[in-house]
């Protein structure tokens, strides 16, 4: 079965885990079972390319992402 990636996360929830992990507030490498219990279910649901990723890496991929889905200046 393929995962949809981040697709189910929105470009505002991806800011958001961004943030949290800037701030500390997120610990990374993070597990499913921390982000239920932080209340992001979302992000447990659909965020399958983050589990296990240090924090460097949670940035890159968030910020590669949310690169991706900006409008392309002509």
């Amino acid at each position: 079965m393929t995962r949809p990636g981040l697709t189910g996360l929105t470009t505002e929830q991806l800011q958001d885990l961004m943030r949290r992990v800037h701030r500390g507030t997120l610990p990374c490498p993070f597990r499913r079972h921390t982000l239920l219990a932080m209340g992001l279910n979302h992000v447990a649901d659909h965020g399958d390319l983050l589990i296990g990723l240090d924090a460097d890496g949670v940035r890159a991929v968030i910020a590669a992402v949310v690169a991706e889905r900006r409008p392309r200046a002509l």
